[in-house]
């Protein structure tokens, strides 16, 4: 690959990245300020990204992410689902609880792996599918959190430990994914009694090691 195609490919990168960050959309004069770059290169690549539906242009003008991204998007959770089931298995044994793992669907937590522990003891029920408002449960809370911070290793987080839900005898600790590109998640338990310390570190050790299988 040529020095010019490298940076081409990452100038499209920074393209993508700037209009993730920014819901409202951007035009190509304030692509351009962002990356530096004439506004004859920005629109070149605009139109590249949407030839393949990566971007899309507005009525307003403004360049938003298009639909390619959630294809591409599609093949990322499988490989998470893949990386966090041995963790969360291993996870449920130690505490004893249902345990899983939640992404961050619109303004929801979202589960999409859940491991209930073994030999049958009392335990609190949790099915793939499950949701709960992103602002006002710990999977959910622990996402935004890492959000808030860069979703970086080094601004991890501790671990959020409150009743599931308003109103919930259930106690759910939950610490997020971070480090990973694209992905914002979270690794939680469903308790029946109150937490302690040593199940949040558990907890958040669990989720750094989630981290470390999908870096």
């Amino acid at each position: 690959m040529t020095r010019e195609t490298a940076q081409t490919l990452d100038r499209g990168v920074q393209v993508l990245y700037a209009l993730a960050d920014d819901t409202e959309g951007m035009n190509v004069a304030e692509l351009a300020r962002h990356l530096g770059v004439a506004r004859s290169i920005v629109y070149r690549l605009v139109t590249t990204l949407e030839s393949r539906a990566l971007v899309r242009r507005g009525a307003d003008g403004r360049y938003r992410l298009g639909l390619g991204v959630l294809a591409l998007a599609r093949h990322v959770q499988p490989l998470l689902r893949s990386a966090a089931l041995p963790v969360l298995r291993g996870l449920s044994g130690r505490l004893q609880a249902t345990v899983f793992l939640a992404v961050l669907d619109g303004q929801e937590a979202l589960a999409v792996v859940v491991v209930e522990p073994p030999g049958g003891q009392a335990h609190v029920a949790c099915r793939v599918g499950q949701r709960w408002p992103a602002a006002e449960s710990p999977p959910g809370m622990a996402i935004l959190r890492a959000r808030a911070g860069g979703n970086t290793a080094l601004m991890s987080p501790p671990a959020v430990c409150a009743p599931i839900a308003a109103g919930s005898s259930v106690i759910g600790i939950a610490a997020p994914v971070v480090g990973v590109p694209g992905v914002e998640a979270s690794i939680s338990s469903l308790l029946l009694t109150p937490a302690g310390g040593d199940q949040s570190a558990i907890v958040s050790a669990a989720a750094a090691a989630v981290s470390a299988g999908m870096s």
